[in-house]
């Protein structure tokens, strides 16, 4: 894996990986400590990560066990304290999740193209709005307007769906 591989293949995953470290160590200093030493260690075994099926999941369960050594040797006993645990969701959870994600998903298609569109390079692909401006061809005003009626929509969706599904866990009770 050459450097452009690399940047193309693995700091893609540069915001989650920190996210995650900021979110197990609650220290900004030292969240970027911790995404400076597994970026470091990625490249020194760069020649192995080419075999790596899903690199994401990989990624972040090895900042994960990263962080989780710092928190370790910071204890003098090497315990992890309880509050910085990060726990995997069970597999009640994971369903709920996935059910909800894709309702939602179901929902945004239902929007119009350009609101469609808008939302899912702001919200899925966490793109910029001037970005997603110069795709679009439109204002960066357009855009804006047009991610609020498209969540103001779904909101709205959203709401609606609850209500139903209130109404149907009532029913048969």
């Amino acid at each position: 894996m050459n450097a452009q591989q690399f940047q193309l293949q693995i700091l893609c995953y540069s915001d989650k990986l920190y996210r995650m470290a900021r979110s197990i160590l609650k220290d900004e200093s030292r969240s970027q400590d911790a995404y400076q030493d597994l970026m470091i260690r990625l490249w020194e075994k760069r020649k192995h990560l080419e075999i790596i099926e899903n690199r994401q999941a990989f990624l972040l369960t090895s900042m994960r066990n990263l962080c989780i050594d710092l928190l370790r040797k910071q204890q003098p006993n090497g315990e992890i304290p309880l509050n910085a645990e990060h726990h995997a969701p069970d597999p009640h959870q994971l369903t709920e999740q996935t059910d909800t994600i894709n309702t939602i998903s179901r929902m945004i298609d239902l929007l119009p193209e350009m609101q469609r569109t808008i939302i899912r390079m702001k919200d899925v692909e966490e793109m910029e709005v001037a970005e997603i401006a110069e795709i679009m061809s439109i204002t960066e005003n357009a855009v804006t307007v047009n991610l609020s009626r498209a969540r103001k929509k779904l909101r709205e969706m959203i709401l609606t769906h609850q209500q139903q599904e209130k109404m149907l866990y009532e029913q048969y009770r």
